[in-house]
């Protein structure tokens, strides 16, 4: 009995051990880990598209869609990808982020940061656009000259976007703050009629007020071409659900946007790139000014630098010092950057672009995060 007892004993160890060294061996294997990604991918973007079928080129976000490099990483995977186009710009997009509509969202710096400290359960994966200008037009025969002549005036400010707070830092950069004006919140297309019938006496927006200046209808007072302080960012986020979930789809969505930002970081695409987005309905002269001594491979930089990180701490800062939010976060442990880490090594981009320091000024010691 006690031999036979053994004998079990002994076939028991030698099943048990090899179910062990199975699932280790099972585990180890690249097809034991490989991420079953999810059936379909939905990305919110802070901004209309224009035509049908809707066209979308802004940024490298949009170049990638017009490109169709998304569709084409995620078909060999039966994953359809689903845009939602927002003319309620951030706002709109944090709503949809609320009612879980998103994984991926396309937003302002202001916009993802109110939504963050809002409770919203994101991450921040790289910038798309860190250096956007600001500009003040006005009326061809509106007697303001400078953004002191703002008091009391009637002015449109899309509020909730990454237009409102370098516009209140401009205001407060010469003694005003939006109590001394006559604030109207008016999206871009809503403004630009405004601003065109003298419905209102000023807007504090982007680059398409340029277009109304060549048809006449507007005049620029200021622009944050030369002072990068009232510049304003976009970035890519990702729910922390969707890249808890899916990290290998995370990184494959990623390594899209940077295979975009490559080809427009390209000094030679210049002029290519300015044409693709025109199709929004801008011209190419529009976005040839705004970037104006702005090399592509340094505004279209992906990279969390420390010049992004900086920028990004100050608008939580600035954020809620404008009560424009009604808490404040720890930046960096937002940020997420171990999938544009994986990314760039993958694609074989970790030196491409160069990082920043704080000020803006290229760091060749300094890594991206």
């Amino acid at each position: 009995m006690n031999r036979i007892i053994r004998r079990f004993d002994g076939v028991r160890r030698r099943i048990f051990g090899g179910i062990v060294v199975t699932a280790i061996a099972l585990a180890a294997s690249p097809l034991a880990q490989a991420e079953t990604p999810p059936p379909v991918i939905r990305i919110g973007i802070a901004s209309p598209s224009v035509g049908n079928p809707p066209v979308y080129t802004t940024g490298t976000i949009g170049l990638s869609r017009q490109r169709g490099l998304f569709e084409e990483e995620f078909a060999k995977d039966g994953v359809k990808v689903e845009w939602f186009f927002h003319k309620g710009a951030g706002p709109a997009v944090n709503e949809g982020l609320a009612n879980k509509q998103f994984d991926f969202v396309f937003q302002g710096d202001l916009p993802s940061i109110i939504g963050r400290s809002g409770g919203l359960k994101t991450r921040f994966l790289l910038p798309t656009d860190s250096r956007q200008n600001l500009y003040l037009a006005v009326p061809p025969d509106s007697p303001i000259k400078s953004v002191k002549d703002l008091r009391g005036k009637r002015v449109a400010i899309f509020k909730g976007t990454n237009a409102q707070l370098p516009a209140n830092r401009l205001l407060e950069a010469n003694g005003l703050t939006e109590r001394d004006l006559k604030v109207v919140n008016l999206d871009n297309a809503t403004a630009q009629a405004a601003l065109a019938s003298k419905d209102i006496d000023a807007v504090l927006g982007g680059f398409e007020y340029l277009r109304l200046r060549d048809k006449g209808v507007a005049r620029i007072v200021y622009s944050s071409v030369s002072d990068p302080r009232f510049t304003r960012r976009s970035g890519l986020l990702v729910t922390e659900e969707f890249a808890e979930r899916y990290p290998e789809t995370t990184t494959r969505v990623v390594k899209v946007v940077l295979r975009s930002a490559r080809w427009a970081s390209d000094e030679k695409n210049r002029g290519e790139v300015f044409g693709a987005w025109s199709l929004m309905g801008y011209p190419a002269e529009v976005y040839q000014e705004d970037f104006i001594g702005q090399p592509t491979r340094v505004r279209l930089s992906p990279l969390i630098d420390p010049f992004i990180i900086q920028r990004y701490k100050e608008a939580v800062e600035d954020s809620y010092r404008f009560r424009l939010t009604r808490s404040k976060f720890d930046v960096e442990k937002w940020f997420e950057p171990k999938f544009l880490r994986a990314a760039l090594k993958e694609l074989n981009l970790e030196n491409y672009w160069t990082p920043t320091d704080a000020n803006g000024k290229p760091v060749a010691a300094v890594a991206a995060r």
